[in-house]
């Protein structure tokens, strides 16, 4: 992961504060400033992210809904 602000940045503190979260990875699709992510995270909670990236990937295929298929 890149270290600095992603080019979402401002949404990503915008989401953060308003969920009065620890952390955030915003995940941004043809966006008005293209594709890409921001993430707000300390080492403890980037060291979370691929697991719950693993698990929502699974949701999501289990599910069989529009995001599920290829």
């Amino acid at each position: 992961m890149a270290l600095g602000p992603g080019k979402y940045d401002a949404l990503a503190t915008e989401v953060r504060a308003k969920a009065q979260a620890a952390g955030v990875v915003v995940l941004i699709f043809d966006g008005n400033l293209g594709s890409g992510f921001s993430a707000q995270l300390s080492v403890e909670l980037t060291l979370s992210v691929p697991k719950i990236l693993r698990d929502m990937a699974n949701q999501i295929e289990a599910s069989g809904g529009p995001l599920g298929r290829a």
